[in-house]
């Protein structure tokens, strides 16, 4: 349930803009994305796990704020984060 840290590396590795980028919004939203498909996964094995389902929705609206922040300031970036990760069908 965890992410591991070479995959949080590759992610981060994907979606920065410069070799120190850790925290741009671009970032933000790959992280809480790997972490919602792997809780997502987490689900299905146990229905009954109110507690962590509480956690991901944290997430998914922390996600959807910063989603609408990139929306707002940097239209490209979005529409390229969109479609990296495949979040509209």
């Amino acid at each position: 349930m965890v992410m591991t840290r070479d995959k949080k590396e590759q992610v981060i590795k994907d979606f920065q803009k410069s070799n120190s980028d850790t925290g741009s919004s671009e970032v933000q939203i790959a992280l809480l994305t790997k972490r919602i498909n792997e809780l997502t996964d987490h689900f299905k094995a146990h229905v009954k796990d109110h507690h962590s389902r509480y956690g991901l929705i944290k997430m998914v609206t922390k996600r959807k704020k910063l989603l609408k922040y990139l929306k707002n300031n940097q239209l490209e970036k979005y529409e390229e984060v969109i479609k990296k990760l495949n979040l509209r069908k």
